[in-house]
C-alpha cells in the first residue's frame, strides 16, 4: 500500500488534495489510483501524475496506447500521454454532478495495451461556496389570531443550498425578535425544521401587523446568506389549533409508478366550528425535487405521485405535510416514503479492450478481451451474472467489480477453425431477469505450423527409354494446411550422383507446379532405374518442408536390332553352304545364331523362311535358327538354291536382318542379285498399283454417270412431247410443179403429216383424189430431201446404235484394262502367307527371275480382284437391261404400236 499527499494552490486558496494509489495484481487489472480536485476548475488544470503514481514510464503509455474508459457520455478528465499527467477536459459542477450526495466522486478506467493492463482511477470532487442559501419564496404572509397563547409555535419553510458540508447552511437569524424567537432542529436526512415560538402574546389593537426578516447563512469562504421578510396579520381570537392523526408516516411506493398513483393520505381533526374549524393540507419545507415529485390534495390530504420516481436516484423521501385551520393555528407531521426499486434497468456491456485477432499458437490464459457490465438496479436486480459460449476454446473470469476478461482456456488450432463468433450474454437476478448480448467475432491468425504434406511418401513412375529431352514424366502434388504466405510452398530437387552423373543431369523439377522433366534421353541398357528426393518447403517463417521419394524405372524400348553371330557376314557377301544330295530328311544344313541386347519380350527372336527357291526342300527353326532339309534332295531340284532367313524380335516395332544360306558353289555365288533390287521393284509396283485402280475406278464412274444423264435426257424430252396442246401445222415441200401448170397442188388433194419425238405417236392422213396430179421434184434439192430423210432415219429409230455401241464397248474396254493390271501384277508371284513358320506355296508365272512381291502389294491386287469383279457385275447387268430395252422397241416399231 502506498499513500502520496500532495498540497496545491486553487483559485488563489490552499486546498488539500489528498491521493491514494493501490496497486495490486489480480488477474488483467493492476492497480487503483484516487484523486481530489475542487469543483469549478478551468479547462487543462492538474489533476494528478497517473504515470509516476502507478509506476509507468511514459513511453510505456505512448506504445501501449494508453486510454480513458469512461461509463458515461461525459469525460471530465483527459490523459496526457507525452507526459503522464491527467488534466480537466471539461468543468465540474460538483452540484449537478451528485446533488447532496457526499462525498462526491467519479470513476474510469485507464486501459494499456500489449500487453492489456487495466487501472481503475477515482477522482473525488471537493465542494466549494459557490452557491447562496434560498428560500421557496421571497415573502411568507402568516395570520395569527390576538389571542394565541405564548409558546405557541409557527412553522416555516427552510432555505436550500446545493452545497454540503461547511458549504452548507449552518444557521438562521429571525430579525426582531420582540415577540417571537427562532428554533432549528435537526432532522434524520440532514435537513433544518424551522419554527417561530411566540414569546409575548400579540394584541391586534395595539399593533396589527408586525414584519420580521428570517436570514440563512451558510458556513463557507466567503460566507453567502440568503433571506425572506415574513409578514404576520393578527386576527381574532382561534381557540384550537388543528391535530395531525400521525405525527409521522411511512407509505412505500413503486419505482416507475404512474402519476396520480396515492401514496397516502393525511388527516387532521379541529376542534373548533365552522370557518375555523376547516382544515386544508399543504407541503412545507421541503426540497424542490420532493415537491415535483409528489403533491397533497389540499381538501382530502390525499398524497399523489406527480413526477416521475427513480429508485438509482433517491430511495427514500420526507415530506412535511402542514395542516392549518382559518384562524392561523397548524400543526405538522412528517410522511416518509419509501421507494421500492423495480427491475427496470436492463445490464449494460461496454468493451474496455478488444482483440479482433489471436494467434494460434497463443498458450492458454491469453486474454482476447475486458469487458464492463453494469446494471443500475440494486440488490438482487443489480446482481449480475456473465458468461459466454459453452462450446469455445475460451472462458470469462471476473477481475474487479463488474469488470470481466475473456482469455483462452484452450489451445487453439486456425487449421479446424479459423474463427470465433463469441457471444457474450449478462442477466440480472431480478423478477423477471433482464438480459444483454454482445456478439464479438475473433479470428485467429496463422503460424507456421503445418509441413507441406506429399499425397504420397513414394512415387514410382515409368518412363520408356530414349524419350526426347524436355519429356514430362509426371506431377508432383503437395498441400499445406496453412494460410497465406505460410502455404505458399516451392519444390526442390535434392543433389546426389547416381552413376557418377549428378541428379540435376537426369531430371528436374518446377519448383512451382512440381512438374519433374528429363533433362535428357535415358537408355535402359545403360541406366535400368534412379532414385532421388524432392524437397517440398513452404515460404513460412522458420519454414517447414517435407521429403518425397521418386523412383524413376526406364522402361527398355526395342531400340536394338538382333545381331546375327553365325553365320558371319562380311562386306556384303553372301553364307554359302554345301548340302550333299544324298542326305536325309532334317539334315542339318546350317544354324543361324543371333543374340538382342535389349530385354524382355524385346530380347526374345524368331526365326522364319522368308524367300526360298524351293520352298518344299528346307525349313528353319522358329526358336533356334536351324536350317534342315524336310524331303530327299531329288536330281530335279537346282544345284543354286537360294534360302533368306528373316530373324526378328518381339519388340513393336520389329527390327529385320537377313541372313542367306546357300548350297551352292563359290562359283555361282555371283549369280545372286542384291536384295535391295526386290525392295525397290516391290515399291514400284505397289505405286502402279494404287495409280492403275484410281484410274479405272475414275473412268468406270465417269462412264456410268454419262449413261444415266443420257437416259434420263431422252425420257424428259419424250414426255414434254407427247402431252403437248401444240397445233399440227401442214407441211409442204419446197420446190415442186403441177403437170396441169397450175404451178400449185390443189389443196383437195395433199397430205398431212404429224410427227413426235416418239416414231409409236407419229400420224399420217391421205387426203381423196380430186385429181391426178404428179410431183416432180426439182433436182437441185436433192440435198435437202436427202438430209430430210436421214433426219426422218434417226427420228424413226428408237435408239442410235452408234450410241448403244458406244455405252458397251467402253465399259468392256475398262474393265479388260483393269484385268489386264491385275493379271499383270498378280501374275508374277502369288504369296499365299501362313502363320508359325509353315510351309509356303510359291506360284510362279513363266519365268519372270526372283522377283516377289509383299503382303501389302498381296492386299491390292485383292482390293484389283474385288473391283474387277464388282465392275464386271454392273456391266452385265446393263449390258442385259439395255438389250432387253432395244429388242422391245423394235417389236413395237414393227406391230405399228
Amino acid at each position: 500500500m502506498m499513500a502520496r499527499l500532495w498540497i496545491t494552490d486553487i483559485r488563489g486558496r490552499g486546498q488539500a488534495l489528498f491521493v491514494i494509489l493501490c496497486l495490486f495484481t489480480r488477474s488483467s487489472v493492476t492497480g487503483q489510483a484516487r484523486y481530489s480536485v475542487a469543483e469549478e476548475q478551468g479547462e487543462g488544470s492538474f489533476v494528478g501524475n497517473i504515470a509516476r503514481d502507478l509506476g509507468l514510464d511514459v513511453v510505456r503509455l505512448v506504445s501501449g496506447k494508453a486510454r480513458i474508459i469512461t461509463k458515461g457520455s461525459r469525460q471530465y478528465v483527459d490523459l496526457n500521454r507525452d507526459k503522464g499527467t491527467l488534466v480537466i477536459k471539461e468543468r465540474i459542477d460538483r452540484e449537478e454532478l451528485c446533488g447532496k450526495t457526499t462525498p462526491c466522486s467519479f470513476s474510469f478506467e485507464v486501459i494499456l495495451e500489449n500487453p492489456i493492463q487495466l487501472y481503475r482511477v477515482t477522482v473525488e470532487v471537493i465542494d466549494i461556496n459557490d452557491n447562496s442559501p434560498s428560500f421557496p419564496k421571497d415573502e411568507i404572509t402568516l395570520n395569527i389570531a390576538e389571542s394565541v397563547a405564548s409558546t405557541t409555535r409557527f412553522s416555516l419553510e427552510s432555505a436550500y443550498d446545493p452545497d454540503v458540508g461547511i458549504n452548507d447552511i449552518q444557521k438562521y437569524i429571525l430579525k426582531p425578535v420582540d415577540h417571537f424567537k427562532l428554533e432549528v432542529q435537526s432532522q434524520s436526512d440532514g435537513g433544518k425544521f424551522i419554527e417561530m415560538v411566540l414569546q409575548n402574546p400579540l394584541d391586534r389593537e395595539k399593533e396589527e401587523t408586525h414584519t420580521l426578516v428570517l436570514i440563512a447563512s451558510d458556513g463557507g469562504e466567503p460566507h453567502r446568506s440568503g433571506t425572506v421578510r415574513i409578514h404576520i396579520t393578527v386576527l381574532d381570537a382561534n381557540d384550537n389549533a388543528p391535530v395531525c392523526s400521525q405525527p409521522v408516516y411511512k407509505a412505500e411506493v413503486k419505482e416507475n409508478s404512474p402519476e396520480g398513483t396515492v401514496v397516502t393520505t393525511v388527516s387532521s381533526n379541529d376542534a373548533d366550528k365552522g370557518v375555523n374549524g376547516d382544515v386544508t393540507f399543504s407541503i412545507a419545507h421541503v426540497t424542490r425535487e420532493a415537491k415535483q415529485l409528489f403533491e397533497v390534495n389540499v381538501k382530502t390530504g390525499e398524497i399523489k405521485v406527480s413526477g416521475k420516481l427513480d429508485f438509482e436516484k433517491s430511495k427514500t423521501y420526507q415530506l412535511n405535510v402542514k395542516a392549518s385551520d382559518h384562524g392561523g393555528y397548524s400543526d405538522t407531521c412528517k410522511v416518509i416514503i419509501q421507494i421500492i426499486d423495480e427491475n427496470d434497468n436492463v445490464p449494460t456491456i461496454q468493451m474496455m479492450s478488444f482483440s479482433y485477432s489471436i494467434s494460434e499458437d497463443s498458450p492458454p490464459g491469453t486474454t482476447i478481451a475486458v469487458i464492463n457490465v453494469d446494471d443500475e438496479d440494486s440488490d438482487g436486480n443489480g446482481i449480475v451474472k456473465c458468461s459466454i459460449n459453452a462450446d469455445m476454446p475460451f472462458k470469462i473470469e471476473s477481475s474487479l467489480t463488474g469488470y470481466y476478461t475473456i482469455v483462452t482456456d484452450n489451445f487453439l488450432d486456425r487449421e479446424t477453425i479459423p474463427e470465433y463468433n463469441i457471444t457474450i450474454t449478462v442477466s440480472d437476478q431480478g423478477s423477471p431477469p433482464l438480459t444483454s448480448r454482445k456478439h464479438i467475432n475473433v479470428k485467429v491468425s496463422d503460424v507456421n505450423d503445418n509441413l507441406p504434406t506429399f499425397y504420397q511418401s513414394e512415387y514410382i513412375k515409368t518412363v520408356p527409354e530414349n524419350n526426347s529431352p524436355g519429356f514430362s514424366v509426371f506431377t508432383l502434388s503437395a498441400s499445406d494446411a496453412d494460410w497465406g504466405q505460410n502455404a505458399r510452398f516451392s519444390y526442390f530437387l535434392e543433389e546426389k550422383m547416381i552413376n557418377g552423373a549428378a541428379v540435376s543431369s537426369l531430371v528436374s523439377v518446377n519448383s512451382e507446379s512440381g512438374v519433374i522433366h528429363a533433362v535428357r534421353s535415358f537408355d535402359y541398357e545403360q541406366l535400368k532405374w534412379f532414385e532421388f528426393n524432392v524437397t517440398a518447403r513452404d515460404a513460412g517463417s522458420p519454414p517447414l518442408s517435407s521429403v518425397a521419394i521418386v523412383r524413376i524405372v526406364v522402361q527398355d524400348q526395342n531400340d536394338n536390332p538382333p545381331q546375327v553371330l553365325y553365320p558371319v557376314q562380311t562386306g556384303g557377301s553372301l553364307v554359302a553352304e554345301m548340302v550333299p544330295r544324298s542326305v536325309d530328311v532334317g539334315y542339318l544344313v546350317t544354324k543361324v545364331v543371333a543374340v538382342d541386347v535389349d530385354s524382355g519380350q524385346n530380347a526374345w527372336l524368331s526365326y522364319k523362311l522368308q524367300k526360298a527357291t524351293d520352298r518344299a526342300l528346307f525349313e528353319v527353326g522358329l526358336q533356334n535358327g536351324e536350317i534342315r532339309t524336310i524331303r530327299q534332295v531329288t536330281d530335279k531340284d537346282a544345284v543354286k538354291q537360294r534360302l533368306t532367313v528373316i530373324v526378328e524380335d518381339n519388340g513393336q516395332p520389329s527390327l529385320i536382318v537377313n541372313v542367306a544360306v546357300a548350297d551352292s558353289f563359290p562359283e555361282v555365288l555371283s549369280e545372286f542379285t542384291d536384295f535391295t533390287q526386290d525392295k525397290e521393284y516391290n515399291d514400284n509396283l505397289t505405286f502402279y498399283l494404287v495409280l492403275a485402280l484410281a484410274v479405272v475406278s475414275f473412268l468406270f464412274i465417269t462412264c456410268l454417270v454419262v449413261i444415266i444423264s443420257v437416259k434420263i435426257y431422252r425420257w424428259r424430252q419424250s414426255r414434254v412431247m407427247y402431252h403437248s396442246n401444240l397445233p399440227v401445222i401442214p407441211y409442204y415441200p419446197p420446190r415442186y410443179s403441177d403437170t396441169l401448170g397450175t404451178g400449185t397442188l390443189q389443196h383437195v388433194y395433199n397430205y398431212e403429216v404429224c410427227r413426235t419425238t416418239d416414231s409409236r405417236k407419229s400420224d399420217c392422213k391421205f387426203g381423196g383424189a380430186g385429181s391426178q396430179n404428179v410431183l416432180i421434184m426439182d433436182p437441185s434439192s436433192t440435198g435437202t430431201m436427202q438430209r430430210i430423210q436421214n433426219e426422218k432415219s434417226i427420228l424413226d429409230e428408237p435408239d442410235s446404235g452408234i450410241g448403244k455401241l458406244f455405252f458397251i464397248i467402253v465399259p468392256l474396254f475398262m474393265i479388260f484394262v483393269l484385268w489386264t493390271v491385275r493379271d499383270f501384277s498378280g501374275g508374277i508371284a502369288l504369296i499365299l502367307p501362313s502363320s508359325q513358320g509353315r510351309r509356303h506355296t510359291v506360284l510362279n508365272k513363266q519365268d519372270y527371275g526372283p522377283n516377289f512381291i509383299r503382303s501389302e502389294d498381296f492386299k491390292i491386287i485383292g482390293l484389283l480382284d474385288s473391283t474387277g469383279f464388282v465392275f464386271s457385275g454392273l456391266y452385265t447387268v446393263g449390258v442385259a437391261m439395255t438389250c432387253v430395252q432395244w429388242r422391245l422397241e423394235n417389236l413395237l416399231v414393227k406391230k405399228g404400236v
